[in-house]
């Protein structure tokens, strides 16, 4: 009887090595995992920032374009309607001073 005691204590010593040793080992791979997933992200993300450089500038690109399609569009606009205005205010002029000068006219 003390001889199979003996074994089951022996046995179950065995087995309680098995276990811490696989759960180091186990941490192990989990740790090791996670390094893995970190370093993945950080590839992903530097290599996002890689492709999303291009679009940016090509965004930044086409912005300045329209900035200055309407700058060019707003200061063509305003010289039509300065001259326009300064058109208006010489047929004013002339007309206050017809007026002036021949009141019944």
């Amino acid at each position: 009887m003390e001889d199979v005691l003996k074994r089951l204590l022996e046995t179950e010593t065995r087995a309680e090595a098995i276990i811490e040793a696989a759960e180091v080992e186990r941490e192990g791979i989990v740790q090791a995992a996670m390094a893995e997933a970190r370093q993945a992200e950080t590839r992903f993300q530097s290599e996002s920032a890689r492709r999303r450089q291009p679009l940016m500038q090509e965004a930044e690109d086409r912005a300045n374009q329209l900035v200055a399609d309407l700058t060019r569009k707003f200061e063509a606009r305003q010289r039509v309607l300065r001259d326009q205005a300064d058109h208006n205010e010489d047929e004013a002029t002339r007309a206050a001073l017809a007026l002036l000068l021949d009141p019944e006219a």
